[in-house]
């Protein structure tokens, strides 16, 4: 009998965003297919340590920390390539000491230290296939700069903005003032290069706001970004899903704001309030107040989904990501605002509504990182010829011997 395919379902992490991202995880660990695949839930604390078990499975667990992590079993991945086994960090004194040997991994990983590309090395050092996107996808979809200058380059629609970076702004606060007031108009939104779920995030309209917004965001990220505020906005989102070279757009969808920005209560608390103005307990992005599909014309939903690809595709990415889009509703404009690699309940429900299950979602992410994996096996990582095997002079054969 054909043993299941081991799946590492990795979240949490040395991040803001971690409680999110459990949400996330729980969430696709109960749409995989049991009946195809085992599972293995991997924790990564706040303080960046692992733990495995099934009590990880559970949200209600997590309200004491201290308890869920008593059950639990502290593990560790060797950075060495071709060993996919998960290993005790407290050694039995009989028996083995892998706690799991893993086939695949589907990170469930958001924010800073997880999504940027940080784990994805990681994990490229273990040879170990994963869903989603590589190093380079990752660092450059997480950075908004450089996420905005790669889209620039490639004639992908970006509102205006500048950046700088935290020193500048500790050395020299007033300048960095003055350069933002000189590049862009009031209302502005600033933001940490790096962060995500709208941590940090804030609007301003003069510069007594600015100065505190910058102050606020320079705690959270070394690069600051502002940009222009769109007052009349539209908010869409659209996921796509595949690899670098062919992917599809899913329906749009229009998140529902309370402010003048999309915020981590509207995104993962639906507002904040439940009906008696009791605080909701979250349950990650099915959280989120949507219209979907997204009522819009035809031509815009089209620009849109389109786009998306043209965004997946200039940045590399692989699996499944979400690209965000503003309209401005004065002149009809179409923005790409940013990307998320891995999104929030891995914008599942983007999927449903285009007839793609998240069992059927999960599947395709698992099968994606295979085909990565198989791909990258032709490609040519080092030469059979050993240089040391041929007569060198000392320092001096670096530049040839005599004669030649």
């Amino acid at each position: 009998m054909k043993s299941k395919i081991n799946v590492g379902v990795i979240f949490g992490g040395r991040s803001v965003e971690n409680e999110i991202s459990v949400l996330t995880a729980i969430q696709t660990m109960e749409a995989i297919n049991t009946d195809k695949y085992e599972i293995t839930p991997i924790y990564i604390s706040k303080q960046g340590v692992w733990y495995t078990g099934e009590a990880l499975r559970k949200s209600d667990n997590y309200k004491n920390m201290e308890k869920l992590q008593a059950e639990c079993q502290e593990v560790y991945l060797r950075p060495i390539y071709g060993d996919n086994c998960l290993y005790k960090v407290r050694k039995p004194m009989f028996g083995s000491d892998v706690a799991a040997r893993l086939d695949v991994i589907l990170p469930a990983l958001h924010g800073t230290n997880c999504e940027d590309g940080s784990f994805q090395g990681a994990i490229e050092m273990t040879g170990i296939p994963y869903a989603g996107c590589n190093v380079l996808a990752s660092a450059n979809g997480m950075d908004k700069i450089t996420m905005k200058m790669i889209l620039a380059q490639s004639r992908i629609p970006v509102i205006d903005y500048t950046w700088f970076s935290d020193k500048e702004w500790f050395d020299s606060s007033e300048r960095v003032v003055e350069k933002v007031e000189k590049t862009l108009a009031y209302p502005l939104i600033v933001k940490p290069a790096d962060s995500g779920s709208s941590v940090g995030i804030t609007a301003v309209h003069n510069r007594e706001e600015l100065i505190e917004a910058i102050d606020n965001a320079v705690s959270y990220s070394k690069r600051i970004i502002v940009e222009k505020l769109v007052e009349k906005l539209k908010e869409i989102n659209c996921s796509v899903l595949g690899n670098y070279y062919e992917c599809e757009a899913s329906v749009c969808e229009a998140p529902i704001r309370s402010g003048e920005i999309l915020s981590y209560a509207d995104k993962y608390l639906g507002g904040g309030k439940g009906s008696k103005g009791a605080v909701k307990q979250s349950e990650g992005m099915r959280s989120t107040v949507r219209e979907i599909p997204a009522r819009l014309p035809e031509k815009d939903t089209e620009f849109i989904r389109t786009t998306a690809v043209e965004t997946f595709k200039a940045l590399a990415c692989d699996g499944v990501a979400r690209i965000d889009f503003m309209i401005d509703e004065a002149d009809g404009k179409i923005f790409v605002n940013e990307i998320n690699t891995i999104p929030g309940s891995l914008s599942f429900y983007l999927w449903e509504a285009s007839g793609i299950s998240f069992e059927q979602l999960t599947e395709r992410l698992i099968e994606i990182a295979f085909q990565r994996k198989r791909d990258s096996s032709f490609k040519t990582t080092s030469y059979k010829e050993n240089i040391f095997n041929y007569t060198l002079s000392g320092a001096k054969g670096a530049k040839g011997t005599k004669g030649r």
